[in-house]
């Protein structure tokens, strides 16, 4: 998080004025935070400094930072398994790859993971999911390219029941969220979840992959989605150090969708649990 960091902090060496508190705000909208979450958050900070009599830089940090952990606080439920996750996004965000270090990590926790190929679109797309398949040591459910992925989800679907695995990670193909027949195809797929997984009782999750790097455009990106399947939470990827990270405020503050996951580097093992504490003392 060294960007946003280095955006926030460089204002702080200036007197808590009316001018500090503008240059606040424009530092966090420069940060993706958007407008209105930068507004909410200033408006905070400036109503505490005035109650607790706040006249220190270092005093104004603890509890600006206490805000910021407080905006991105929501009760996230863990995943209950069985549970059946779709992966859902535009092109080039990251999926495939997070749904294999996901496998990973759910392998490492002693549970049993099927992977299920539904981005038939792609030509090498099948080929890396099974790759990451063979390297987190997990079965795979897949067809040739151009196959009907409502097909591939079907019979996924049904292995995963006969063998009672814990988990099933489902891949779908990058859409662009203005492409209204990909948007549809998708809203087929999750039909076909709903008819034979989640009518069952099991825990359906609609995780939406996206692009930390991209910026105020994710907000378009959740818009989308959540109209098509509702997201239960997002997944950031490639939030190190070329990010600037404020796009998770601006996405709990309109949508009310938890970040749940985050990417942090190229390594299998680089896929965490968002820490809101963590993540905010990153920034402060």
């Amino acid at each position: 998080m060294g960007i946003f960091s280095k955006i926030i902090n460089a204002i702080f060496h200036k007197e808590l004025d009316e001018e500090f508190f503008e240059d606040l705000e424009y530092a966090l909208i420069s940060a993706d935070m958007g407008i209105n979450a930068s507004q909410e958050l200033v408006e905070r900070i400036k109503q505490g400094a005035k109650k607790e009599k706040i006249k220190k830089a270092d005093d104004l940090k603890n509890f600006m930072r206490d805000e910021m952990i407080d905006m991105l606080s929501v009760d996230i439920e863990l995943e209950k398994d069985p549970c059946l996750i779709t992966f859902v996004g535009v092109n080039g965000v990251g999926k495939t790859t997070t749904i294999g270090k996901m496998a990973y990590n759910l392998k490492n926790d002693k549970k049993t993971v099927l992977l299920v190929a539904g981005d038939t679109f792609r030509a090498a797309a099948t080929e890396q999911l099974n790759t990451w398949a063979e390297r987190s040591k997990c079965r795979i459910v897949k067809y040739d390219q151009g196959a009907d992925p409502g097909a591939v989800v079907y019979d996924g679907i049904a292995s995963a029941l006969a063998k009672r695995d814990d988990y099933v990670l489902v891949d779908t193909a990058g859409r662009l969220h203005n492409k209204s027949n990909l948007m549809e195809e998708l809203r087929k797929i999750n039909k076909i979840i709903d008819r034979e997984w989640a009518s069952k009782g099991y825990e359906h999750l609609n995780y939406l992959v996206i692009d930390a790097t991209t910026g105020q455009n994710a907000m378009a990106q959740v818009r989308s989605f959540n109209e098509i399947c509702k997201i239960d939470g997002i997944i950031l990827t490639k939030l190190d150090g070329t990010a600037k990270g404020g796009i998770v405020f601006a996405i709990n503050q309109e949508f009310g969708i938890p970040v749940r996951y985050v990417g942090v580097g190229e390594s299998i093992k680089d896929l965490k649990k968002f820490d809101p504490k963590d993540f905010v003392k990153d920034i402060i």
